[in-house]
């Protein structure tokens, strides 16, 4: 089954063309199923590209999934154009009183920052707390995941002396989870961050660790009691994600090492291989279907 998606997002070409099923609102308004809907809080400066990502993954599941667009209220984009903003966002303000079976909060490049310095921070609090009420289950990413697991268990962020950079294997600790279905016994998973979440904390705060690395740290951990995932990696990044990171770094004079493990023998000329799409695609995969089988019909339901 495909992700509905509006026909002039600039998503909707991109899928099309790649593959993925989509369907515009007519089409999909006649089919007699009622879709997830899933919503994505998109903090990300570059929000066609996030956009794009995250639709690819939970646009391949075998269901409709009809894909919401939230941005903070009062927070503006300097990326992106106003007009794309204002034809397919909606500032959280517009949808807390609607539900959603799931919402993707996506990372942040304001890692230096404590939580409460960030300018939108009070209203994001606001979001975490309306999860409870009204979404179904929540997947918080990178900075989006660490600012989630700080509020709602004070597990703190901490930087790093160097940033973690490159792509990392990663050790499946929990195989039975039906978020790991299907998945192999390791991985590799791309990584792009200046801080880091500590297992000893993440342990006193009672969380499940579902997939951790020796090198990077402990990666996706479930939070059963708030229905929520947290990941501080990036399975959505597309083969070319970190080599944008780097030489923009690289163009601005930011000192930056070669991404670990991504380019053929590590050497930036040669083109990178992609070696977590197959894994990304299966854990979005598994939420969207444990989504679908928790979830109520009655959207009213949800968070009751």
């Amino acid at each position: 089954m495909p992700i509905k998606l509006p026909s002039a997002l600039p998503a909707y070409d991109v899928l099309s063309k790649e593959g993925v099923m989509v369907l515009d609102d007519v089409t999909a308004a006649r089919q007699d199923i009622r879709p997830l809907r899933i919503a994505l809080l998109n903090l990300m400066p570059k929000k066609i590209q996030t956009e794009n990502q995250f639709a690819r993954l939970i646009g391949a599941t075998p269901l409709q999934i009809e894909f919401s667009l939230i941005r903070m209220s009062e927070h503006q984009t300097k990326n992106t154009a106003a007009a794309h903003m204002e034809e397919f966002y909606r500032p959280f303000s517009e949808v807390r009183d609607e539900k959603f079976d799931g919402l993707i909060i996506t990372g942040a490049p304001i890692e230096h920052l404590p939580f409460a310095e960030v300018t939108y921070w009070d209203e994001l609090c606001e979001v975490f707390a309306w999860t409870q009420t009204n979404v179904h289950s929540t997947f918080g990413v990178c900075w989006g995941g660490m600012a989630m697991i700080n509020y709602f268990h004070g597990v703190k962020k901490h930087m790093l002396d160097r940033k973690a950079f490159g792509c990392f294997r990663h050790e499946n600790v929990a195989p039975a989870s039906p978020y790991l279905r299907g998945f192999s016994d390791d991985c590799v998973i791309p990584v792009s961050r200046w801080t880091e979440m500590r297992q000893a904390e993440i342990d006193a705060a009672g969380l499940k660790t579902l997939i951790t690395s020796d090198e990077a740290g402990p990666c996706l951990v479930e939070d059963a009691d708030h229905r929520a995932l947290y990941i501080f990696n990036h399975f959505e990044y597309d083969s070319g994600t970190l080599k944008q990171e780097y030489d923009r770094d690289i163009a601005n004079g930011t000192p930056i090492n070669v991404p670990m493990n991504y380019y053929p023998d590590d050497d930036p000329t040669k083109v990178p291989q992609n070696r977590w799409r197959s894994h990304a695609h299966l854990l979005y995969g598994n939420w969207i279907n444990e989504i679908y089988q928790t979830t109520y019909f009655e959207l009213d339901r949800i968070g009751t």
